[in-house]
């Protein structure tokens, strides 16, 4: 029969990989427990026009990324979700989670968007993301820029800077918009086909072209910030000074708009130009209207997301490597008639915490095996001691244990007694 593959761009997680995903997801749930933000679990398929309504209609993402379909038995229409923003403000919309103030929350998990797989960007990819929901001031802006900068610290990366930049607000948008296509009305020979396309529908992402031909047109293009007003330019001010407090390195970047309709104020970027094209590892900013947009009372918000493989590829590319998921022990059992006792023995040894890897037949009818050859399996499992539960040991009531990374004697110890190996070993960690 033919084989069956999985889907281009969406990828298995395989050990000892996932052991890298699991070190990270558990270095987030650590920051984020110390940072009081609280987990949300949102579902993959929402309806289509929460994307439509929420990320706007002339975006890439919903113009030409999402995985849309027909529900065959209702004839609704339902997206996989691209981004999870959207959906975790229509959680909290929806179950009124801001009625007894603001909440700060942050998600896990796959997105989906269909273009072409290259490097840190495939079809379905994962995001970690942090929002601060129903908090007005800068000090939500920073909090939420200081929290992705800790990450960075607690996992060793460097060659990670920030760039910031702030849309203002609508009115002020629109402004500026009208000067912006004023501008380049008079230069449309210079526009390309894409900026062509977005002119009159959403030309603030023509500033974020990376056609070469374009850059010195965008550089000479009518500049936002020149747009704000005091209010706006005040917020950001607050902003930038709480980063230089923490001594935390930023640089304005006028053309960053990011890709989506909801932001206002700040937005920012963490890149790196270790990954090539793809050097945003981290993206984010305000979306005071978005609740409101979605069907909630009007509320100010705030974000961000991280792409999960980014982060583990400038890990691999810095030579940060995450601890292997190895087991403690190995146990070493010649005799298959002892199995059972020897299983509870190994019960005991998990329930006090102490990770074992049983040795195990891998084709029906064969036996145990040598103890040259389990002793190989045990090696190779990368295990820090093995247990030996031989004819002899049993016999007396004991196992030998025996290291396998590390300079020093094998030991005989009594099976009462092993739960004070355990003790030993978690004190050894």
């Amino acid at each position: 029969m033919h084989k069956l593959v999985a889907i281009k761009g969406m990828n298995d997680i395989l050990p000892p990989e996932s052991a890298r995903w699991e070190w990270l997801e558990e270095k987030v749930r650590s920051l984020m427990a110390r940072h009081a933000y609280r987990n949300i679990r949102t579902p993959i398929v929402e309806p289509t026009p929460l994307f439509v309504r929420g990320l706007g209609e002339v975006t890439d993402i919903v113009e030409k990324e999402m995985y849309s379909f027909e529900d065959r038995l209702n004839g609704e229409q339902l997206t996989l979700r691209p981004e999870a923003t959207a959906g975790v403000v229509r959680a909290v919309v929806e179950h009124s989670m801001l009625y007894d103030g603001g909440k700060r929350l942050y998600y896990m998990g796959p997105m989906f968007r269909h273009e072409r797989p290259q490097r840190g960007r495939y079809r379905q990819f994962h995001q970690i993301g942090a929002e601060a929901l129903g908090f007005p001031g800068a000090h939500a802006d920073a909090e939420l820029i200081l929290l992705a900068h800790a990450l960075w610290q607690e996992l060793g990366l460097q060659d990670v800077r920030l760039e910031l930049n702030s849309l203002g607000q609508p009115e002020e948008r629109r402004a500026h918009r009208a000067a912006l296509i004023a501008y380049l009305e008079q230069h449309q020979e210079q526009l390309d086909e894409d900026a062509r396309r977005r002119l009159y529908s959403n030309p603030l992402r023509i500033l974020d072209t990376k056609n070469p031909a374009m850059q010195a047109l965008v550089e000479g293009a009518p500049r936002l910030m020149d747009f704000l007003g005091e209010a706006s330019l005040a917020h950001f001010e607050a902003v930038k000074a709480i980063l230089d407090a923490n001594g935390v390195a930023w640089r304005l970047n006028p053309r960053l708009v990011r890709g989506m309709d909801y932001y206002n104020l700040t937005v920012f970027e963490f890149i790196t130009d270790r990954l090539g094209s793809q050097g945003t590892v981290c993206g984010g900013g305000r979306y005071d209207y978005l609740i409101e947009q979605i069907g909630g009372k009007p509320a100010p918000a705030v974000g961000w997301a991280i792409g999960v493989e980014r982060v583990l590829e400038l890990l691999k590319e810095q030579g940060l490597a995450a601890p292997e998921a190895v087991a403690d022990a190995y146990a070493v059992v010649p005799d298959a008639a002892i199995l059972p006792q020897v299983m509870a023995h190994l019960q005991q040894l998990r329930a006090l915490g102490v990770a074992v890897q049983m040795h195990a037949p891998t084709a029906a009818g064969e036996g145990m095996g040598s103890m040259k050859s389990q002793f190989k399996k045990a090696d190779a499992s990368g295990a820090r001691h093995a247990l030996v539960f031989g004819p002899d040991e049993w016999a007396r009531g004991a196992v030998t244990v025996k290291p396998l990374r590390q300079a020093g004697e094998q030991v005989e110890r009594a099976l009462a007694e092993l739960s004070n190996w355990a003790a030993t070993l978690q004190s050894s960690r």
